[in-house]
């Protein structure tokens, strides 16, 4: 059962800006430490960002200063948005609950092509 379902994926050019919107059921997202990883090809999922109840960010050293994670708690819907994005951020992006992720709830993730 699908429980958070990520969007805002697509076809970006190297340099460009996307923002991703993760959107879960209060039972989670409530409370709760949020993080967004990334699946490369071939590679396993490796955590980004993540941010607490309280609005606390913690970021990877590889995205520092490109990448923002925001929530909106009212809505319980997680932001990621990426600046000056590269033909390496290419990948699957998947939220889930930080920075231990419940693997019960990982959804499709939302697919994000650079093209250089």
């Amino acid at each position: 059962q699908v429980q958070l379902v990520e969007s805002g994926g697509g076809l970006v050019p190297a340099g460009g800006s996307l923002n991703l919107s993760c959107t879960t059921s209060t039972n989670i997202f409530k409370g709760s430490t949020m993080g967004w990883y990334r699946q490369l090809p071939d590679r396993q999922r490796t955590p980004l960002a993540r941010i607490s109840a309280t609005a606390v960010v913690t970021l990877s050293d590889s995205v520092e200063g490109r990448f923002t994670i925001s929530r909106d708690n009212a809505k319980n819907v997680l932001y990621l948005n990426i600046n000056h994005i590269k033909p390496e951020d290419t990948a699957v992006y998947h939220c889930n609950i930080a920075p231990l992720p419940n693997p019960l709830y990982w959804g499709q993730g939302t697919l994000v092509t650079v093209s250089s």
